[in-house]
């Protein structure tokens, strides 16, 4: 694999039934970067489903990955896949649900806490560290007294449904600037929108 490859993993659940839940949005954006790739998904003995592909002509090597496991033991397919390809830790990207975030919102960081985030949890546990790269897209906040995980269990609102494509695009575009520029400057960009 070439030293600058990336592995980007979208967190969510397998199978049609989870397609559409906010918990999903991982997936969903890894598809839009599949898309923007020209890839289709393998199945990889790693337990994932994997697209390799270039940011541009010449540029960068990814590694887009969806595990297929349950979002809860991520951190398996993550760590197998970082492996095999050679990546380093630094240029681990996951995108995940936040409900910590307003929907419609895009946050980035490196390391820190995993929120209750038990997907997260997992892979921090995997690779034996907090301190990998993070997309994470603002689902909001469940409304009155739901439970948070009956909330990112369904699928998103019929409002926010018109402004999915764009937050995937958005986040999409956040995935590509960590691995093209710095930390600072994708935070500097994301960070003042929304």
């Amino acid at each position: 694999m070439a030293e600058n490859a990336w592995l980007v993993a979208g967190l969510g659940n397998p199978g049609p039934g989870y397609s559409r839940n906010r918990h999903n949005v991982g997936h969903m954006v890894v598809d839009e970067l599949a898309r923007r790739v020209g890839g289709k998904f393998k199945v990889h003995k790693a337990r994932a489903e994997v697209v390799e592909g270039r940011l541009g002509i010449g540029g960068p090597r990814l590694v887009l990955a969806k595990p297929s496991t349950f979002m809860n033991v991520s951190g398996g397919p993550v760590s197998a896949l970082a492996r095999l390809f050679g990546i380093p830790l630094e240029r681990i990207i996951v995108i995940h649900d936040e409900i910590d975030i307003p929907f419609n919102t895009i946050k980035l960081k490196r390391g820190g806490g995993e929120g209750g985030h038990n997907g997260l949890r997992d892979i921090s546990k995997a690779v034996g560290s907090r301190d990998y790269l993070r997309v994470r897209v603002g689902v909001g906040r469940p409304p009155g007294r739901m439970e948070t995980s009956d909330y990112v269990l369904k699928d998103f609102g019929t409002v926010e449904k018109k402004d999915l494509p764009m937050l995937l695009s958005d986040a999409a575009d956040a995935a590509e600037l960590l691995v093209t520029a710095t930390l600072e400057e994708t935070q500097q960009r994301f960070h003042s929108i929304g």
